[in-house]
């Protein structure tokens, strides 16, 4: 007898008198699968199992007989499987998030298993104890408003997949409530990583914030909080803080006012946080966290992002104007190494503040920091660190944002740590994960399934075997608490998520047949063809790690900067201020930013130099592009096969789509790179044959961009396929709106019109008024 088999006979389902939310949604999901009309109370599980389903979460309501408790682990997670041919099914699972997961796990991936599998009982450890998303690109950040995004199905696909937590502060509104002035581009960046007076108001701003606009923002965090504690998964915050506050605030309060925390030349006045030092402002925080918890206790964890984004602690060094604050945390005349103590201890302050004002609500509240901000107080804020507040990093080895680690097949790439170029761990990760463990402190690590930071604003590329090893390293080096950076795409915008199936089938049981996890869901989605899926899928997932990396435009850059859509010729700035309205407006860029003259930086940073530009030319056009090509090349082939079925169809179209999608995305980040290399080279020319060279060398940069724009607007005019996040609400700074292909048309049109123009780059844009 087979699992399904055995499942098709049960009638009857027994679950604590009381079930927890997660206990009835899995009693839901039996009762809507297979028709069981019965349902009972228990108060204890028995020696001698009673026939018909038993659910329950281990949280020592229910006493657990020997017979099982001889079988769990000492420690760590774990979910519990029992079933006999008489007609018997136990689902125990040591946590909430677990429930859900095993229970499908159990009726879908493991039905065709014989029943004698799980006579004795079956326990199953997943690999994370701890796995959120991190900056969950869809539900709280910066795609929260994209067209066929559903909460709930998204909250239901991570607990599917093994998610533990999941963050829930997200604004109600598109754009977030912070005052701005003309010409400056500043307020937009409050819409992501809410702070917590977005959603609260204490004593001392009651009245700063409109209680409308709190109502709203507390209102989703409670649905999003509802549904996850719905699925068993433990709600959490992102927040950016300590976050500026409006200067109404320090017309109030002036001498409240802490360090200046904005980017001077992206914004047109200064933004404040506020002086943490000062009483009144740390019982201003006390209440706003524990008033947060008053009205949504289940909230278990907050994530600390720093010194960015309208956001800074006190005298830290990576404040952009530099080391500043009030007047309450250090004197006049101290050392360098001084001022980093005490600004290293105020992060600690604060950090501890907040989790003993949430602890009294829920005394395992957790609050995690971001490191790489910190390079100078780094060793003083890990000094001061205590049980229940954490650390998270895309390796344990940064120090500030010098990220470590090379990309896997360019030495000279460096910086990839928590990409999907990512994929191996150095020996003494482990070292420095002992040292936290030993104090009671988790090192969260931060890595990539690819949705954010990477390839935005594509979604669903197919990269399976990347993603296994890199969750094969963490676990292997001991890594227990782990964070996908981005989170995950929705099923409604990518319904073949492999990436996501390789993670579930790791997270719930990593010592499985993973390579018959990928066999099996090719046989899913391509049921006639299943083995050209996965040769398909090893084609994708070569392609993606001989791609090279172009700093900033190779993630969030290409959205913020408008790249797909602003017209790439020699001299930006000879095309009329009125024709590039239609994208300047929507950059993420001040309009005196070098970016707009110069796409080799971006405000006073130099992304790359010319030599690094002709260098990325030639690893796209001799490594990666063929890569890609070969996939299309092989997926088209396949759809030209008579003999498929529409499902099998349906499936090698989706991926199709998606890599002319990357092959475009890819396509406009060289055209980037050949500009760089090539205006750069034409200006710096000594003689008449090398200018003639680069000029040659521009316009076929401008030829090939013109074509893979072409082929992008025809994509985007016949593709069914969602191949990239498309706001649902107009376009944003970080979203392209419906209007996309209108954009693709301005931009060839204006390429065709000024392709001739000679290079140039106004080095003096920086002084526009």
């Amino acid at each position: 007898m087979t699992v399904a088999e055995l499942l098709q006979q049960i009638d009857r389902i027994r679950l604590p008198a009381e079930p927890k939310p997660v206990e009835a949604t899995c009693r839901d999901v039996i009762i809507r699968r297979f028709g069981v009309e019965k349902v009972d109370a228990i108060t204890v599980l028995e020696d001698q199992p009673r026939p018909g389903w038993t659910l329950a979460v281990h949280d020592h309501r229910l006493d657990i007989p020997p017979r099982i408790r001889s079988q769990l682990p000492q420690a760590g997670p774990w979910g519990f499987v029992h079933a006999n041919p008489s007609g018997t099914v136990e689902l125990i699972a040591s946590s909430e998030s677990l429930l859900y997961a095993y229970l499908l796990y159990f009726i879908d991936d493991l039905a065709s298993k014989p029943v004698s599998v799980f006579s004795q009982g079956l326990v199953l450890r997943p690999a994370f104890h701890w796995h959120r998303p991190l900056f969950d690109n869809f539900l709280t950040q910066t795609w929260r408003m994209a067209r066929q995004v559903h909460p709930e199905s998204h909250i239901r696909a991570m607990a599917r997949a093994g998610y533990t937590h999941v963050e829930v502060n997200a604004l109600a509104q598109t754009a977030p409530l912070e005052p701005g002035v003309p010409g400056e581009f500043y307020a937009p960046f409050y819409t992501y990583g809410a702070a917590l007076d977005q959603f609260i108001a204490s004593d001392l701003n009651r009245g700063v914030y409109p209680a409308d606009y709190l109502a709203a923002n507390l209102s989703r965090l409670k649905a999003n909080a509802q549904i996850a504690k719905k699925y068993g998964l433990k709600p959490g915050l992102l927040c950016f803080e300590p976050r500026s506050v409006p200067e109404s605030f320090f017309a109030r309060y002036p001498t409240l006012r802490g360090a200046r925390v904005d980017h001077p030349f992206r914004s047109r006045k200064p933004r404040y946080s506020l002086a943490l030092a000062h009483p009144l402002v740390q019982e201003h925080y006390r209440q706003l966290i524990r008033r947060l918890l008053e009205a949504v206790p289940e909230l278990c964890y907050l994530s600390l992002w720093s010194n960015d984004s309208g956001a800074g602690f006190e005298f830290t060094a990576s404040l952009y104007v530099g080391r500043n604050g009030g007047p309450y945390l250090i004197r006049e005349w101290h050392t360098h190494e001084q001022i980093a103590e005490a600004a290293g201890k105020n992060v600690v302050s604060f950090m501890q503040l907040l989790q003993q004002a949430a602890a009294e609500i829920n005394p395992e509240f957790r609050v995690s920091l971001r490191l790489e901000p910190f390079q100078e107080e780094h060793d003083v804020i890990i000094s001061h660190l205590q049980p229940k507040l954490d650390i998270e990093a895309p390796s344990l080895l940064v120090r500030g944002y010098e990220l470590p680690y090379s990309h896997p097949h360019y030495d000279d790439v460096r910086g990839v740590a928590g990409s999907v170029f990512h994929v191996r761990l150095e020996p003494e990760e482990q070292t420095h994960l002992k040292r936290f463990t030993d104090r009671g402190i988790h090192a969260h690590l931060i890595y990539s399934q690819g949705n954010a930071f990477n390839f935005e604003p594509l979604i669903g590329i197919p990269f399976p075997w990347l993603i296994l090893e890199k969750l094969r390293a963490m676990r292997n080096a001991g890594f227990t608490h782990v964070a996908n950076l981005g989170g995950t795409a929705p099923s409604s915008l990518a319904p073949y998520p492999i990436n996501q199936e390789v993670f579930r089938a790791f997270q719930l049981d990593p010592d499985g047949d993973l390579d018959g996890v990928l066999q099996h869901r090719a046989g899913d989605w391509a049921p006639d063809a299943p083995e050209a899926a996965l040769q398909l899928w090893r084609f994708t997932d070569n392609a993606v790690r001989w791609i090279p990396i172009l700093p900033l435009y190779s993630h969030f850059g290409f959205v913020w900067l408008r790249t797909w859509v602003r017209p790439i010729v020699p001299d930006l700035q000879a095309i009329p201020e009125a024709d590039r309205r239609y994208y300047e407006d929507f950059m993420v860029s001040p309009a005196n930013n070098t970016n707009l003259a110069d796409l080799s930086r971006d405000v006073l940073f130099q992304l790359f130099t010319p030599g690094d530009g002709r260098k990325f030319v030639e690893r796209t056009d001799t490594q990666a592009m063929p890569r890609i090509q070969t996939a299309i090349e092989f997926s088209e082939r396949l759809l030209h096969q008579t003999s498929l079925t529409d499902q099998s169809r349906s499936f090698f179209r989706d991926q199709r789509d998606r890599l002319v999608a990357l092959s475009c995305w890819l396509g406009t980040q060289r055209a980037t790179a050949a500009w760089t290399a090539g205006v750069y080279g034409y200006l710096e020319a000594r003689t008449r044959k090398e200018q003639k060279f680069w000029r040659g060398y521009l316009d076929d940069m401008m030829e090939k961009e013109i074509h893979n724009t072409q082929r992008l607007l025809e994509l985007w005019r016949t593709s069914e396929t969602p191949f990239m996040a498309v706001s649902a609400e107009g376009e944003t700074p970080f979203l392209y709106g419906e209007n996309f292909g209108e954009l693709l048309e301005r931009k060839i049109e204006l390429m065709q019109n000024y392709r001739n123009v000679a290079p140039r780059i106004d080095r003096d844009i920086i002084w526009r008024l």
